[in-house]
């Protein structure tokens, strides 16, 4: 029987004698280390921060880009290592992407090169973790109206405003927030044990329960002129930071969606009602199949995504379809694979439930889908519907 959740028409053979090793090195991390515990934490709404020297020592943290303590590493691998991840938790995925693919990057694009020397081998190594600070109470999908404020004092730069829906922000030692200045939107490091910085974790969450999501207060911040990121004017620069975690997100979204199936699949397997497994009824396995049909087609749009990457051809827009198709496609079948399950499937005994809550946060955030809509509609009809 062929092994359906993992690779159905066997992309993985084209995969590189490296790739495939770091594929089973952090899938077998995910099943190690992570899986035993997950249900738990996710219960408990506790993030195993015993994990993070691990993924730093197995070269996770910062892969995509080149020095400074970084791999280097393509980006099939690096996708690789974000379908893993989420094939555990999608808020295991989401502390790799903030720390490499937004914090890190941030810093390597549009840092000094004092900045890269300083911060990015720290934070390659996991002696150093950071956060992001650009979404807001008011300003999520128009970070135009971002009320956050730098104004300069002396050689320094104040900065006052809230940021909301931080990952990582509580326990991160470096926070690259934006704000608005006389001269439009900059970037700014921020040391998170300055005077008048706040982070207070958000509490009561039914989705993303095993990730660290903080609310930032600044309140007359001083940051010396050095910590302002210099490459970085306009909303040009937050959005290609998140540019690059979407794509980490196109390949995530297929692990959480490749563990639904599999649960799914053993269960429908396993469970005997009218004296036979479910499998063999026909509505059960037009669901199966449907749930693979997505998975494939979604491993399909990732991996010619990766391809483009590697070319320098990726647009963001192409980001947008990988990202709003693949969320869209790991949400149905999560809630499938849950149906199937019957009331079984609510139960933290099995991935479905965690994976749909989880998913139901990724479908909003990094561009929430009714965003990438537009942004498609732009890319085919020319004609913008944002004001």
């Amino acid at each position: 029987m062929v092994n359906v959740a993992q690779d159905f028409l066997g992309l993985d053979v084209d995969l590189s004698d490296e790739d495939r090793l770091l594929r089973d090195t952090v899938r077998a991390f995910v099943e190690t280390r992570v899986l035993p515990d997950i249900a738990r934490n996710f219960e408990e709404a506790k993030f195993d921060l015993g994990l993070v020297k691990e993924m730093a020592g197995l070269g996770l943290f910062g892969m995509h880009l080149e020095g400074y303590g970084c791999a280097g590493a393509g980006p099939m691998a690096y996708g690789i290592v974000c379908r893993e991840l989420e094939a555990g938790d999608s808020g295991l995925r989401s502390f790799l992407s903030v720390q490499g693919s937004l914090s890190m990057t941030a810093i390597r694009m549009f840092g000094s090169e004092e900045h890269c020397e300083e911060f990015l081998p720290a934070m390659a190594a996991g002696e150093k973790l950071g956060c992001f600070g650009l979404t807001e109470p008011d300003a999520g999908s128009d970070p135009a109206s971002m009320r956050a404020t730098a104004r300069q004092s002396g050689g320094d730069w104040l900065l006052n405003g809230t940021k909301l829906w931080i990952t990582n922000g509580s326990i991160a030692d470096i926070a690259v927030i934006w704000a608005m200045t006389e001269d439009g939107v900059r970037g700014f490091l921020v040391p998170t044990d300055s005077a008048g910085f706040e982070a207070r974790d958000i509490a009561r969450k039914a989705s993303m329960r095993a990730s660290i999501t903080s609310e930032l207060t600044l309140s007359d911040v001083r940051v010396p002129e050095g910590m302002r990121l210099p490459g970085a004017a306009g909303l040009r620069a937050p959005l290609s930071c998140l540019s690059e975690a979407r794509f980490g997100i196109v390949f995530g979204a297929t692990g959480a969606a490749r563990a639904c199936l599999t649960a799914a699949l053993e269960y429908a397997n396993d469970r005997k009602q009218f004296a036979k497994p479910i499998s063999s009824f026909q509505l059960t396995q037009e669901k199966l199949v449907n749930m693979l049909t997505l998975l494939t087609n979604s491993s399909l749009i990732a991996t010619q995504l990766a391809k483009l990457k590697a070319r320098g051809d990726l647009s963001p827009a192409q980001v947008s379809y990988g990202k709003r198709h693949n969320v869209g496609a790991a949400l149905e079948i999560a809630r499938t694979a849950r149906s199937i399950m019957g009331a079984n499937g609510i139960s933290f005994d099995y991935p479905p439930a965690r994976h749909m809550a989880n998913l139901e946060s990724v479908y909003t955030y990094e561009g929430t889908h009714e965003i990438h809509t537009l942004i498609l509609g732009q890319a085919i009809t020319g004609e913008s519907a944002f004001s």
